[in-house]
């Protein structure tokens, strides 16, 4: 199985559509298929960001951009996996200074808009997120839905010394505080997405998070993102979102192909009439592209 092939099938389902009319619908829908999702991963010093992305993805790590010891440009990481990349964007955490976190909030800004998702770790036994809250409530602000809060190092979390280490698990005690935990940054922050507890560590809470994931991801970003995360973490629940969220952006290419300026309103009914039958052929062969 292979792009090509995968191609094929969907020119086939368009094929009563006039020439540059197809051409058009199977450009985009190849663009789909090549799309590198941009993460970015914000956190204070020592929540685990590293730790955090190294239990999710697999693939090949290399290095984008570098980062001057006197700058404060985010760096930039592709993981390529096959023909399929992500890029991973390291922001940095606020509450260094007033000074930088000034400097962070231009950097923001003029890099928000280019994320996907942005995975937002906090330590479990941090308490002093007043500063993190104002960022997030003056900064972020239309961006939210790309937010999704990581409570990280549960591991950590009183009483730490009953962590179970035959499960890998929080105790009953430690289960209670981080609830509380969430409870306080759901109050904080007033979240559009679920709040996780993990620890990358111990793998325990990923493949929640995972699911969580893909949930907040935009639907062209889920296919070519859960090909980069670990075999055990690519659930049959992951995949299945992932080829609804396929099958979504290749009804939004149609849609958008109808939609054209130039289309005659005789061509627009023709590709509007094909549009299930092609969305579900994508479905159908999903595994081709991913």
């Amino acid at each position: 199985m292979s792009k090509h092939e995968g191609l094929q099938y969907v020119t086939r389902s368009v094929a009563a559509l006039p020439d540059a009319v197809r051409k058009h619908i199977i450009a985009h829908i190849s663009r789909l298929t090549d799309y590198e999702p941009v993460i970015g991963v914000m956190g204070k010093t020592g929540a685990g960001k590293s730790s955090l992305c190294n239990a999710l993805f697999a693939g090949e790590v290399s290095r984008v951009s570098d980062v001057a010891a006197c700058t404060r440009t985010p760096l930039r990481c592709r993981l390529t996996v096959g023909r399929h990349c992500l890029i991973l964007v390291d922001l940095p955490g606020v509450g260094e200074s007033e000074q930088r976190d000034s400097e962070y909030e231009v950097l923001y800004r003029r890099t928000l808009p280019k994320l996907d998702l942005i995975l937002w770790i906090i330590k479990a036994d941090d308490r002093a997120l007043s500063i993190d809250e104002k960022f997030y409530r003056d900064v972020i602000g239309a961006h939210r839905d790309k937010v999704l809060f990581v409570v990280n190092q549960a591991d950590k979390l009183e009483p730490c010394h009953e962590w179970d280490t035959t499960n890998q698990a929080p105790s009953s005690l430690q289960k209670i505080n981080l609830s509380h935990k969430l409870r306080d940054i759901r109050s904080q922050f007033s979240p559009r997405n679920p709040v996780c507890a993990i620890s990358a560590k111990h793998g325990w809470g990923l493949t929640q998070m995972v699911d969580n994931l893909m949930q907040t991801l935009p639907a062209k970003a889920s296919s070519p993102l859960q090909i980069q995360l670990h075999h055990n973490l690519r659930s049959h629940s992951v995949k299945e979102i992932a080829r609804a969220d396929f099958g979504k952006s290749v009804g939004g290419v149609l849609d958008k192909a109808a939609m054209l300026p130039f289309i005659p309103e005789a061509i627009r009914a023709l590709i509007l009439g094909v549009r299930d039958s092609v969305v579900s052929v994508a479905r159908a062969i999903w595994d081709f592209f991913f």
